[in-house]
């Protein structure tokens, strides 16, 4: 697959299903992390819930910035993600909107630094370390994570980008490669 300079109905249909899917799967997600804060708490590491499933919070915008390879298609397919699960009722509320403009951002981030000509492990990568920048310097002043002590702040931000890796580089190049190989992303894009 190539970057397209235009968008198509196809990508369009393409990203509003990401947004779909990803939304309803945070639904689940968000009750995974409030276990895991509460089974994490007693041993004073409950915001490590939050380090460990951003990954998976965040890689809407990644796969849809892989996928469709089209300027902003990352920051939409967050922000498309984040609307489908605060219209589910999503623990957050509209709060979740902000949420899905910082993590679209880090992700677009990533592609805008390799200039959209990068749609590999060099992209996902970038994909990945802006994402977990952008985020955690959101989490530092949103959440207060500049209290923390510098042995928590970076576990936390390594436990994020490993995080973000695995959800936002392995799955979304799996997924994509596995949709690719099927003829489902027969791309129609020429340049």
């Amino acid at each position: 697959m190539k970057w397209a300079k235009s968008w198509y109905l196809s990508d369009v249909i393409l990203l509003a299903l990401i947004g779909i899917f990803f939304g309803a799967i945070f639904m689940g997600t968000n009750y995974v992390y409030d276990v895991l804060t509460a089974a994490l708490s007693p041993i004073g590491l409950g915001g490590l819930a939050n380090e460990l499933l951003l990954g998976l919070w965040c890689m809407p915008g990644m796969l849809a910035g892989y996928m469709l390879r089209l300027k902003g298609s990352a920051t939409l397919g967050e922000l498309l993600a984040a609307t489908v699960e605060m219209f589910f009722g999503g623990q957050w509320g509209i709060a979740t909107l902000i949420s899905g403009i910082v993590q679209g951002f880090g992700a677009e981030l990533g592609y805008i630094v390799t200039r959209y000509k990068h749609y590999d492990w060099l992209g996902l990568t970038a994909s990945a370390a802006t994402t977990t920048i952008v985020t955690f310097g959101w989490d530092l002043a949103r959440n207060g994570y500049y209290k923390l002590q510098l042995w928590l702040l970076i576990l936390y931000f390594v436990v994020r980008f490993i995080s973000m890796f695995v959800f936002g580089g392995l799955l979304t190049r799996l997924i994509t490669d596995m949709l690719d190989r099927s003829h489902v992303l027969k791309s129609s894009h020429s340049n």
